[in-house]
């Protein structure tokens, strides 16, 4: 799931205050007048706080990828952190004595940029998905024995690769679209919408009004921070066995609510739909649909096969997943594309008022263009840049993995820049970043054309290649709309986001590793599933083998599913909107079809405190739900440092508190 969510209603109202302020004419020029040089807005607290908060994020982003691969957009809550970070440490230099630099939206910005473009190589780097559907423990899950999972497919995860690899794949994203980023930002006047927001929250910040503002946000976040981390904290004595602890409390019963502050922080930031859409969906697999296929053991599954295999139960969760996310992203990837070409080709066909748009653009609008354009980042640049790290990337890539041809690597960097357009236009239009939907055609076509001894992994890598590219070049536009709303230079944003990335690149496999050797990542039963993993390596496998692949009756649930999910997006976009805006989403409901319902219940209660908030206090919950959710999230997502050290050092919770059912005589 992308890290570049749209934006939350608790936003509407913080951005109906802000943009006034940002639209007085005399208040945009003093700033433009008061800009520090590029090199300037990059400082070296900033580069320190971002690496922090980017820890932080990266191991909070981590766990929910290896639980659920659900990960809500935590860009909001990122620049509220570094707001609360750099006043913070602001405040203990001024109290000691000592002289210290303002602090600027430019380096909020900058902080925001870098936090995000390291923390979303945690999300996107396929650490819960492509590059773990490599390993053994996956290989076997998904059968031996099964046609297309070729003996020795797989690769088990190492600290030395995995840098290695995400350091050749993630800077050539970076460079594919800089020459275009004037026409995106200022010709096409693209919305991007997550920028925008996070362009408004920022500007909101440094204003008179927005200081008082963010006090609050910082008060709520530090409360709710300390109250999630300490329960966490508290929790974990009661944790010493399986089953055990506060999280098994059956307050639904003794499977439908595992209680997290983690998933209710995650559902205050997630749309009300979305959580609907995943309690629909474990309602409709786990309550009806997993029991009455169960009943078919010995007639659609023989009886003594293993749960694990894909011949069993496991299968149909897995395909019925894989044909729910594929006709959700398949009809949002079309759709998305017929936009963009539409909007592409009225755009040309209106050149003649584009170069005459100067004269309609208001006072504002200029001297952001003249900013924007001041420090810009020279095309030679980008372009030896991006033909380097293409070169690099097709000379390692195919020594680090021989199933994947040298010809297949040149054909995707060919390729890889129009397919960053598209995804990025379509971006700026609808605020959807369609890269994993690009990374799974790829996945297909690779892993059909490789063939049977090494497709597998031709697929798998191929998809994360051609997703990184595509989904880093998108963010990077969504930055520079929020750089060129907050006057910072673009040279700058790009200079943070390198160094993100490269941050990123070290910091989320170390992140990785935490888990992996703590704790029983990719166990079905566990609780770390890592459920994309499975659902990642079995669409390599169908793209071998086609339907064959698939167990009993299978292929006719899987084309239903596939249908439906095409019909509820269609339903979506045809009825009135106030019917439309109930109709379920199906990739939000494939997730508990495999993994499990009981963060969905979760979720809603981070929904229902929302709905209860703003129909209470609708203002005051406006500016106040981001803070208290990434308090929330932050506190049980840092709880995961300690606690990993703890199991990594054999120390085990002294109690193990659990709930069983009354025995019967």
């Amino acid at each position: 799931m992308g890290t570049r969510g749209g934006r939350g209603e608790e936003m509407a109202e913080i951005e109906n205050d802000d943009v006034e302020e940002t639209r007085d004419h005399h208040h945009i020029e003093t700033q433009t007048k008061m800009i520090p040089p590029w090199k300037e807005q990059i400082t070296v607290r900033g580069i320190v706080a971002s690496l922090i908060i980017g820890i932080i994020y990266s191991i909070i982003v981590m766990k929910l990828n290896l639980t659920t691969g659900l990960v809500p957009n935590l860009n909001v809550s990122a620049a509220l952190l570094a707001y609360v970070f750099i006043t913070s440490w602001t405040k203990i230099l001024v109290k000691a004595n000592i002289v210290t630099t303002p602090f600027t939206r430019q380096e909020n910005t900058i902080i925001q940029t870098c936090t995000v473009a390291c923390y979303s190589i945690a999300v996107g780097g396929g650490f819960g998905s492509y590059l773990l559907g490599l390993d053994k423990k996956t290989y076997e899950q998904a059968g031996i024995d099964t046609e297309g999972n070729s003996p020795g497919s797989y690769k088990e995860p190492g600290l030395d690769w995995m840098i290695g690899f995400l350091f050749v794949v993630s800077f050539v994203g970076l460079l594919a679209l800089v020459p275009l980023r004037k026409i995106m930002i200022i010709d096409y006047k693209l919305s991007y919408p997550s920028g925008t927001a996070t362009a408004v929250l920022i500007n909101g910040f440094h204003t008179s009004k927005g200081d008082k503002m963010a006090k609050k946000q910082v008060n709520g976040f530090m409360k709710f921070f300390s109250l999630s981390f300490v329960w966490s904290f508290f929790q974990w004595f009661y944790t010493g066995g399986e089953q055990c602890g506060f999280v098994n409390f059956p307050t639904f019963g003794l499977k439908a609510w595992r209680q997290t502050t983690t998933y209710i922080g995650a559902g205050m930031i997630c749309s009300h739909l979305v959580n609907l859409s995943l309690l629909l969906g474990a309602v409709l697999s786990w309550g009806v649909m997993w029991p009455l296929i169960s009943d078919k053991k010995g007639d659609w599954f023989p009886q003594n096969i293993k749960e694990s295999s894909m011949k069993s139960l496991n299968g149909y969760k897995v395909f019925i997943s894989i044909a729910l996310i594929l006709g959700d992203g398949l009809y949002n990837f079309l759709k998305t594309l017929l936009c963009t070409i539409k909007s592409m080709h009225a755009t040309f066909n209106n050149k003649k008022n584009l170069k005459t748009d100067d004269k309609n653009e208001t006072l504002d609008d200029l001297q952001r263009n003249e900013a924007f354009i001041k420090e810009s980042i020279p095309i030679w640049v980008a372009c030896i840049g991006y033909l380097f790290f293409s070169v690099i990337s097709i000379i390692v890539i195919p020594i680090m993995f021989p199933q994947l041809k040298w010809y297949y690597v040149v054909v995707a960097y060919i390729l890889a820049p129009s397919l960053s357009f598209c995804n990025a236009y379509g971006a700026g239009l609808t605020d959807m970043n369609m890269a994993y939907n690009y990374g799974k055609v790829s996945l297909f076509i690779l892993a059909a054309l490789a063939g049977k001894d090494n497709g597998v992994v031709a697929g798998l890598i191929g998809c994360g290649l051609i997703k990184s590219i595509v989904s880093i070049s998108s963010d990077l536009m969504h930055d520079l709309k929020t750089g060129y709303l907050t006057l910072t230079s673009p040279r700058s944003m790009l200079v943070s986001q390198a160094i993100g990335t490269a941050i990123g690149c070290i910091v989320a496999p170390l992140s990785f590793f935490l888990f992996y050797k703590a704790f029983d990542v990719g166990n079905p039963d566990g609780e770390y599933k890592a459920p994309y993993a499975i659902i990642y390596r079995n669409m390599a496998i169908l793209g071998v083998e086609g339907f064959s692949a698939l167990p009993r009756h299978c292929l006719e649930l899987c084309y239903g599913f596939f249908a439906f999910a095409v019909a509820a997006n269609l339903s979506r976009d045809l009825l009135p909107k106030r019917f439309g805006k109930w109709v379920p989403l199906p990739m939000a409901m494939a997730v508990p079809f495999l993994v499990g319902g009981y963060f969905a219940v979760d979720m809603c209660v981070g929904s229902l405190v929302v709905y209860v908030w703003h129909r209470v206090d609708g203002r005051k919950a406006g500016f106040m739900v981001p803070a208290v959710a990434s308090g929330l999230i932050c506190g049980d997502g840092l709880w995961i440092l300690p606690s990993s050290i703890l199991a990594l050092a054999k120390i085990n919770p002294p109690i193990c508190m659990s709930f069983l059912p009354t025995l019967r005589s």
